[in-house]
């Protein structure tokens, strides 16, 4: 894929994770109720907002099959021939929202056989988005839709489908990829971490998990003393975590338990794109996506 389709895409991706955002936020600042899955898990209708909006918005940008945690369950054996597809997860942090803490993300990633080739990560609360593909590197943008005029959604003017079905021409036309690299931040290259005992570091700042601990947690910051004098750690929610590693704001974010692909496809894309890694921790190999079983292993960014 060369680096104009991937620049058309990332717009895309961006506008469809503002619109999502923006449904989020209506249901987040009104009142909602909490209903639990077949897993367990929760999920509102700021959920099922979102994914909607997400399907309308990515299925106008090309013939990309979407894979999304709200949407149907689609067997490897269909899957299993896709070379290119969006791996989605509309509200990534529903724990999060119903906390009412903020910290909860869009996730949209274009994943083919060689891993994520672009991602986007957009936080509505704090009004962040966080994007990357593999031509240009990883940015960090805050107030997009106030600083890049046509990235976000209209009222009362959207695509079809839309709350008025008028048609996607009504909508600000597309501002280019050029406009949206040019308003953001670069995130840096960043130098690999390496951990060595024999030159402990003064302090390794270490992300965590807002609502998933646990004893494996505490045995690997146990043994992370082996290599810092001084082990701080911060807990966050969502696919925030990798994102604040990418921009240098922590150091790494081990992460065990399960997760599944969508939780990290696309904050995998951010974490590439300055030089860092997305690795298993059993074999220390970068996270690898539509497999048979779409679970994670437990993975280690740094």
């Amino acid at each position: 894929m060369d680096e104009a389709e991937l620049d058309r895409l990332l717009v895309a991706a961006a506008r469809a994770a503002l619109a999502a955002g923006r449904e989020i936020l209506e249901v987040y600042r009104g009142g909602f109720t909490v209903d639990t899955k077949e897993d367990l898990s929760p999920i509102t209708e700021a959920d099922r907002r979102a994914h909607r909006e997400i399907l309308r918005r990515l299925g106008d940008a090309g013939a990309y099959p979407i894979l999304s945690e709200e949407g149907r369950m689609i067997p490897f054996e269909e899957r299993r021939h896709w070379h290119t597809f969006w791996l989605v997860d509309p509200l990534d942090g529903t724990k999060e929202f119903v906390k009412r803490n903020g910290e909860f993300t869009v996730n949209l990633a274009l994943v083919s056989q060689a891993g994520p080739e672009l991602g986007v990560v957009y936080a509505p609360v704090p009004d962040v988005l966080y994007f990357a593909h593999r031509q240009v590197g990883s940015y960090k943008l805050q107030a997009p839709a106030a600083r890049v005029p046509g990235l976000g959604p209209r009222d009362g003017a959207g695509s079809p489908g839309g709350r008025d079905g008028a048609p996607e021409a009504v909508e600000a036309a597309q501002p280019a990829a050029s406009i949206l690299l040019a308003a953001a931040e670069r995130l840096p290259v960043a130098v690999p971490l390496v951990l060595d005992p024999q030159r402990r570091r003064p302090r390794l700042v270490v992300m965590t998990s807002r609502s998933h601990r646990g004893p494996s947690l505490e045995r690997y910051l146990g043994e992370l003393r082996r290599y810092a004098e001084e082990i701080e750690v911060r807990s966050l929610g969502s696919a925030l975590k990798p994102c604040v590693v990418a921009e240098g704001g922590a150091d790494l974010y081990p992460r065990f338990g399960s997760t599944m692909e969508w939780d990290t496809a696309a904050a995998h894309a951010i974490v590439r794109g300055v030089g860092k890694r997305m690795i298993a921790l059993d074999t220390e190999r970068e996270l690898v996506y539509n497999k048979p079983q779409l679970v994670n292993p437990s993975f280690l960014v740094l």
